[in-house]
């Protein structure tokens, strides 16, 4: 009886030599005449682990990693096929307090299974969701979606089940499904780790809008920076359809749905919600005016869900267990768990799914472990690029949307990223300008020439002469931020002053290049 050997098949592993690890443990497998197969999982989310290979055993799936090419060798010789003892040795994956510590329930599957695999997504409760969601009506689908609490993940936080509803209660010939998965923030990878490593749960999630709303199409519009996503979103689209769950008359109830992946054009504005669309159309990606909001006339005119990823890859647990168990995690408005990506200056960063209320200092110490650097934590940017950046003094603000909001933050699509004391708050803030000034469609004049100008005036802020020259451009440049703030024509140009603002006030001594 050969032996399940894991490996994954996602992009982060792949960087680091995976496809010529999993060819070298087969070869070696080969010569030593050892019967093996090769399970190509996602990743579990433990990018400092990676490449983590699992080993099937009777005592559970036993890690080791990260492993390299060079450590193949070593690993038969000590017997890994059993979960013998080698220096890389984890022991059962499954009981890792890194692991062990998280709830996950969106990405329950992901790093468990082979990632497009039917059979076994189904063995994890996959596509029992949809089989529920069969057996209901829009009413109903939606509201298991309004017991949940379910709010957009993509950084809006939208209610979910508004969303369908109007959707829903539109009448028109056509609706669609759209999910935006142009992962575009800094410090960002849940939707890619999703798509790679449990596509299965997006298509189940948009199948089940698509019942809820009335919609028979959908379009997963995907960041060109993800090819490897693309192939892997595809094939799994394609068991889909083979195995009944997709396409024309799904599991025999006559509800047909059909799902085509949409590689982006490399635009960080697209990430928007109007500016996808018009990207979708074939046209250039800029911003629409609203009203109309997508959901009365969007793709095409035509009324339209747009969602993200990890928002609709969270719709399958919900029908499968129900809406109030999902509400059961988190606290107040900010109901059932958040991916959180943890980046920058960290040394064990990778993804941690956690149910709303934990604060940044549990994210950044209990499961970061501090600094890779083992210098002082200085500042931690939450949200993006266009999220605020907070002093170690704001560590113990709760990871929920009206508590970091309180803060004047944003938690946004749960980008955490960290800086130790070697960082320069004032290039970070001409960064947040930079940045703007780059990706801006152009359309509004705020955004389009207000980040230019707020390169300016930071560049003559660090360089001023004295203390009322300084203060002169201060001045200026929270007048440019207000401006931008209350007059852009979406988040692009109206979020930017956040970082560039909680810089100035809670690392001002950067600013002042004599203190330096």
């Amino acid at each position: 009886m050969s032996i399940k050997i894991y490996i994954p098949r996602e992009t982060t592993s792949a960087s680091l030599g995976a496809e010529l690890i999993a060819k070298a443990i087969d070869t070696e497998a080969r010569y030593r005449n050892l019967e093996i197969e090769l399970v190509r999982n996602g990743s579990r989310g433990a990018c400092f682990l990676e490449p983590l290979i699992e080993v099937e055993t009777d005592n559970g799936r036993v890690g080791y990693g990260p492993i390299t090419l060079e450590d193949v060798p070593d690993l038969f010789d000590a017997d890994f096929l059993h979960g013998g003892q080698h220096s890389k040795a984890l022991g059962d994956v499954n009981e890792l307090p890194w692991f062990k510590n998280q709830e996950r329930l969106t990405f329950a599957r992901c790093g468990i299974i082979e990632a497009t695999s039917v059979p076994a997504y189904e063995s994890l409760g996959g596509f029992v969701g949809l089989k529920n969601a069969l057996a209901k009506d829009s009413d109903g689908i939606i509201a298991e979606m309004t017991d949940s609490g379910l709010r957009g993940r993509g950084g809006a936080a939208f209610p979910t089940a508004i969303k369908w509803r109007t959707v829903a209660d539109c009448v028109a010939d056509q609706k669609y499904i759209v999910c935006n998965a142009d992962e575009g923030d800094s410090g960002t990878f849940a939707d890619r780790l999703i798509m790679e490593g449990d596509p299965l749960s997006l298509i189940e999630g948009m199948t089940i809008a698509g019942l809820a709303v009335g919609a028979d199409t959908g379009y997963v519009y995907l960041r060109s920076e993800y090819p490897l996503t693309q192939r892997i979103l595809n094939e799994a689209i394609e068991n889909a359809k083979a195995a009944g769950f997709l396409g024309v008359n799904i599991q025999g109830s006559g509800k047909n749905f059909h799902l085509e992946v949409f590689m982006g054009a490399g635009a960080y504005i697209c990430g928007e919600e109007t500016s996808l669309l018009e990207s979708l159309e074939g046209k250039r990606g800029q911003i629409r005016f609203k009203p109309p909001l997508p959901a009365i006339e969007g793709l095409f005119g035509k009324p339209t869900v747009v969602n993200n990823v990890i928002t609709l890859a969270s719709v399958p647990v919900i029908l499968e267990k129900g809406g109030k168990h999902y509400a059961n995690y988190g606290q107040g408005r900010s109901l059932g768990t958040m991916p959180f990506q943890l980046g920058g200056n960290i040394k064990e960063g990778g993804l941690i799914e956690k149910a709303f209320g934990l604060t940044l200092r549990n994210l950044i110490e209990d499961f970061g472990a501090g600094t890779h650097s083992g210098r002082p934590l200085r500042a931690v940017q939450v949200g993006g690029p266009l999220g605020a950046y907070f002093p170690e003094s704001l560590l113990d603000t709760q990871l929920d949307y009206e508590e970091f909001a309180k803060a004047g933050g944003m938690l946004g699509h749960g980008g955490v990223v960290v800086f130790d004391d070697s960082v320069d708050m004032a290039k970070q803030a001409r960064f947040s300008m930079e940045f703007c000034a780059v990706e801006s469609c152009g359309k509004c004049t705020p955004c389009r020439i207000g980040s230019v100008r707020g390169m300016e005036v930071i560049d003559k802020i660090v360089e001023a002469a004295d203390e009322t020259e300084r203060e002169t451009q201060h001045i200026i440049l929270k007048d440019l931020c207000d401006t931008m703030e209350s007059a852009s024509l979406c988040a692009m140009g109206g979020l930017t002053p956040i970082p560039v603002m909680s810089a100035v006030k809670n690392f001002s001594a950067d600013f002042n290049k004599g203190e330096h």
